[in-house]
């Protein structure tokens, strides 16, 4: 990933141990809990979910220019867990568990297929498919480039965690999001097709100065619920719920495409995901989400707890999308073509308020220190 901007202390003080060789990670853990004293909505901290953003890039394709050590460094894992922590706290406090059907494939199939269908509000898609404006259907694609240019990675960490029919169940799914061993069919690969239609830089992390905390936050939450193995029935609810709101959705988009003029070449990610959305919603219900359950019954709370996640965080970053279209704003953070204006001003803030905390010259530091007290 390009490295990004930090937004504040905490993010960076991550950006300066993972760039400067002289920079002390203990550090970042201060700035860590500094910043987690300071925020009321951990949630919408731009702040602590760019630096949660930034920690668990390590874990994915990395960080140009940042060591691969870093990867597993313990002081680095101390700061991601008290984020983690509070994160997952504020998740439940802010999205109810929905009621729990019996421990059995088709009760779990249908309490999720119920739930995915209940939503009625105001439709980002269909917004897409009738009103959105060029320069807006530009926004969409860097808004969704956040995730969708690594799209499947996070939920590919159930994999080595599941048994039996759930493991088969991710697996085929997986195996179509990747292409079916054919690299130019990963959707991943489709989806950086799209943005080269229209312009846009397919390198990942380009535009992830522009995106909010909410954005973040929605790629954030399937990085935790993945790379927790305790937390596995959550990233099974969390994609069933995902392909079970996908079909559709990207049908309207296509369309929104099409009516100002965009050919296959931009189209084909969106008509992908009709078809293949429609099948794998079936399979994450029944054989991912209710197989999960009937061999680990244990599990159904989290699965439940999963899917109203997935519908909560990225209903709450589409609507944000959508307010400020409707107001006539641009839904960025940072507009596209502001993105190189400030962003040496914004780091030097940033860095200052990480030197405020000590007055003493940060010293050399090796890639493993001891866990802080």
């Amino acid at each position: 990933m390009i490295p990004p901007t930090p937004r504040g202390p905490a993010s960076a003080a991550l950006l300066d141990v993972l760039l400067e060789a002289a920079a002390d990670p203990s550090r970042l853990v201060e700035s860590v809990r500094a910043a987690m004293a300071a925020t009321p909505d951990l949630l919408r901290d731009d702040d602590l979910q760019l630096t949660l953003f930034a920690l668990y890039e390590l874990q994915y394709g990395g960080i140009e220019g940042v060591d691969d050590r870093w990867e597993w460094d313990p002081t680095l894992l101390t700061a991601r867990a008290l984020i983690e922590e509070r994160f997952e706290a504020e998740l439940h406090a802010a999205i109810p568990t929905p009621a729990l059907p019996e421990a059995s494939a088709e009760a779990v199939a249908q309490a999720l297929f119920d739930l995915t269908s209940a939503d009625g509000g105001p439709s980002l898609s269909r917004f897409v498919a009738k009103k959105a404006t060029d320069e807006q259907l530009h926004e969409f694609l860097m808004q969704r480039s956040i995730y969708t240019l690594k799209e499947a990675d996070p939920h590919s960490w159930a994999i080595p965690r599941l048994r039996g029919r759930a493991k088969a169940a991710l697996v085929e799914i997986q195996s179509d999001e990747y292409g079916g061993g054919r690299p130019g069919r990963v959707h991943s690969a489709i989806f950086a097709r799209t943005m080269r239609g229209l312009g846009l830089d397919d390198r990942y992390g380009t535009y992830v100065d522009s995106v909010s905390a909410l954005t973040l936050a929605s790629l954030n939450m399937m990085s935790m619920f993945g790379l927790h193995r305790r937390l596995r029935g959550c990233i099974v609810g969390h994609l069933a719920a995902f392909e079970m709101t996908s079909s559709i959705p990207s049908r309207f988009y296509g369309n929104g495409f099409r009516r100002l003029g965009y050919g296959e070449d931009v189209t084909w990610y969106f008509d992908e995901h009709v078809e293949a959305d429609a099948v794998h919603e079936q399979i994450a219900g029944r054989d991912l989400a209710g197989g999960l359950v009937e061999s680990d019954p244990g599990l159904l709370a989290d699965v439940m707890f999963g899917a109203a996640a997935c519908l909560a965080v990225d209903g709450w970053a589409a609507g944000e999308v959508l307010d400020a279209w409707t107001a006539g704003r641009s839904s960025l953070r940072t507009p596209a073509q502001e993105q190189g204006q400030g962003q040496a001003r914004e780091q030097e803030q940033a860095r200052a308020s990480v030197a405020s905390l000590s007055q003493e010259p940060l010293p050399q530091a090796p890639l493993s220190q001891p866990l802080p007290a």
